[in-house]
């Protein structure tokens, strides 16, 4: 067990608190470190230390901001195995999810240190003669990122990658449950060449530590993933300094499977969309809607394949499923089973796992329950391993059920009918769709992000990720040598 302080100008440094907090392993509540309950002192040190950081890294050209990253991604790429475990033991995903978490933020660090040779702008004709016209991308200046537990790697590199590639200086807030992970990253980014200042690193609670970060007028952006409730509030107060704000938060993610779709594949892709990272996925297949026509087959399948998923100690590359992330998690969970006991048919677990190892962690079994559109169960997010079936009779009642709630981040549609398929791109509205595989992310290459409720539009990863980072500045040369001036022109 290590004990961790704040990382502020490029040093591990005491928070103005004596209070600590420690992570723990869900597994079997192993204490792997401890960290401090930062200040809202700490956090304005931070801020003063990345303020006199931004100038200089704002003047470091662009590729050479680019191969410190990629510099990074290939140190993690020499720890994976180890970084993986981390993740397994602090997050408790199995060690597969834990390294292809890993893998992630490798692949996004490779990624975006090329869009240190692009940061694309635009160029246009003028509607003047002898005039030229172009776009021009500058950072931000300070930028706050929030990130949560269930991605402990692949997240905040999808921030800290971005908001620095586009030049900005970062003050970082973890999640509680997860800052071993994300402390790590801030070792392996120095190591791999950043300036003291540059990513700036405190821990503690939302309501002190997060809202500083909002708060602040120095801050100039806020990135945050996480629930609705929180990215609400965020929203809302940054708004009062019209501070520009990226959200990204719920889901409830409908698998679609018609009649003449390949049940098997559907099948595989359904347990891991489900059950995969216990359901704490905001990509997570939280609704299966299957056609009246394959429903009992489709079933069946379901419970039997479900019946042989191992749910123990996620280091175990055996094991199908780890615990859930916490106690508060796990008690949330299990409201909600209540709640689908009550109002819908329990076809499958429901239980929380007790006795030997389980004892000693938050363990779920994964759950599934028949239930029919509008229950609460199918409608409001629960973030665990419980999946709504419901039934229906045609392509239009399952686009209109997938369409009826307040989320809109991924979905998913199984058919060989290639006209189907493209009318479900078109008709469903979240801002991924897969076609024959399930309600998971998206790749690193590609833009990441919801509709409604999931966020405010904006996207991370892709060709948009240093979108929320940079401003437009648009930029004209007039080299004609005499005062023109545009829509005012004689009449002829």
């Amino acid at each position: 067990m290590k004990d961790y302080d704040i990382y502020i100008d490029g040093k591990w440094v005491k928070s103005a608190s004596d209070r600590r907090f420690e992570t723990r392993n869900p597994y079997n509540g192993e204490v792997l470190a401890t960290f401090p309950q930062g200040t809202r002192e700490d956090v304005q040190r931070a801020i003063d230390c990345a303020e006199k950081a931004f100038p200089a890294w704002r003047k470091t050209p662009a590729p050479k901001r680019g191969e410190i990253l990629l510099r990074a991604a290939q140190i993690m790429r020499a720890r994976k195995q180890e970084l993986g475990e981390m993740v397994t033991k602090e997050m408790g995903k199995v060690i597969a999810e834990g390294k292809g978490d890993v893998q992630e933020a490798i692949d996004f660090l490779e990624y975006i240190s090329g869009e240190g040779r692009r940061l694309l702008g635009e160029t246009t004709p003028s509607e003047l003669p002898n005039k030229f016209c172009m776009t021009v991308r500058q950072p931000i200046g300070v930028v706050g990122c929030i990130t949560p537990w269930n991605f402990p790697t692949a997240i905040p590199i999808w921030k800290i990658g971005a908001a620095l590639i586009a030049g900005n200086t970062i003050v970082f807030k973890p999640a509680s449950l997860t800052p071993l992970c994300v402390a790590v990253l801030v070792e392996i980014l120095e190591e791999a060449g950043l300036p003291p200042g540059v990513l700036n690193f405190v821990t503690g609670g939302g309501g002190t530590v997060g809202m500083e970060i909002v708060e602040n007028p120095r801050v100039k952006a806020i990135s945050f993933t996480g629930g609705v409730p929180a990215g609400r509030e965020i929203y809302m107060t940054a708004a009062q300094h019209l501070k520009p704000v990226e959200v990204e938060l719920g889901g409830k993610n409908p698998v679609i499977v018609m009649d003449d779709a390949n049940l098997d594949l559907a099948l595989e892709g359904v347990l891991f969309g489900a059950f995969g990272t216990a359901g704490q996925r905001c990509t997570a297949t939280s609704r299966l809607i299957l056609h009246e026509n394959i429903y009992n087959a489709m079933m069946d399948r379901l419970i039997a394949r479900t019946e042989t998923f191992t749910v123990g100690n996620p280091l175990d590359p055996q094991i199908s499923m780890g615990p859930v992330a916490d106690q508060n998690q796990l008690e949330s969970i299990m409201n909600y089973i209540q709640i689908g006991k009550q109002e819908a048919n329990l076809v499958y677990g429901g239980q929380q796992l007790t006795g030997g190892e389980y004892d000693r962690g938050c363990f779920i079994q994964p759950t599934i329950f028949e239930t029919s559109h509008g229950t609460r169960i199918s409608k409001e997010e629960i973030f665990g391993p419980v999946l709504s079936v419901i039934k229906v009779g045609s392509y239009e009642e399952a686009i209109e059920v997938a369409n009826d709630i307040e989320y809109g981040l991924s979905s998913a549609i199984y058919t060989r009918d290639v006209n189907l398929a493209f009318r479900a791109v078109d008709d469903l509205e979240t801002g991924i769709t897969y076609i024959n595989a399930p309600t998971i992310g998206a790749e690193v290459h590609l833009p990441f992000g919801g509709v409604k409720n999931t966020g405010n539009g904006g996207r991370e990863a892709g060709t948009t990720a240093i979108d929320e980072f940079t401003e437009i500045k648009t930029v004209f040369v007039d080299y004609s040598n005499r005062l023109q001036k545009a829509q005012i022109v004689d009449e002829l």
